[in-house]
């Protein structure tokens, strides 16, 4: 469990370095997700009067005679989560939860995988390595659709996802060695 414990936590220091880096200073999520519109104004003032409960709220072209959407017309999304720029500190708990709590997750798998994993370093950074594919392929196929990201923004975000773990993984797997090879005992 300490060998979890520490490899989560180096793990978590990582993924954090990572956020500040490139989304903090380089704003690479916040130009996916907050990119802004030329009348913004009025956008946000129709909707501040007409969006008053939190939800995810989707916008359809008008119906045809025959019932059916028009095919190549657009549809939007409008997501309110009823939170306000005040409550922006909740984020910033959540977000440092996860950045710690899934490298933790993911060394708890590893100390828990077989001697054969654990026996070299190349394969303990594949196995977290997967797991961060699998969070990848998760997270993008969750953030694409008609009322998501489109693809691009979809695979992107899931590659930020991914290049996470793979950074972490690099730790965390140099943290997390074969219990003998520390000189320690299996349950330590």
């Amino acid at each position: 469990m300490r060998r979890a414990l520490v490899g989560g936590l180096a793990g978590g220091l990582v993924i954090l370095a990572l956020l500040v880096v490139v989304d903090g200073m380089l704003g690479f999520k916040r130009g996916i997700e907050m990119k802004r519109l030329p009348d913004e104004r009025i956008v946000y003032a129709f909707l501040g009067e007409h969006v008053t409960e939190p939800g995810r709220f989707v916008f359809n072209p008008e119906l045809l005679p025959d019932q059916r959407f028009p095919s190549d017309d657009p549809i939007f999304a409008v997501q309110y989560s009823g939170l306000g720029h005040d409550d922006a500190g909740q984020e910033v708990v959540l977000g440092l939860v996860v950045a710690f709590m899934a490298p933790f997750v993911g060394a708890w798998l590893l100390v828990n995988a077989s001697s054969r994993v654990l026996s070299r370093y190349r394969l303990r950074v594949l196995f977290l390595a997967g797991i961060g594919v699998v969070v990848a392929l998760l997270g993008t196929t969750a953030r694409f659709g008609i009322n998501s990201y489109p693809l691009g923004d979809a695979v992107a975000l899931g590659l930020h996802d991914l290049a996470s773990w793979v950074l972490a993984g690099l730790v965390v797997a140099w943290v997390v060695r074969p219990a003998k090879a520390r000189g320690e005992s299996r349950a330590g």
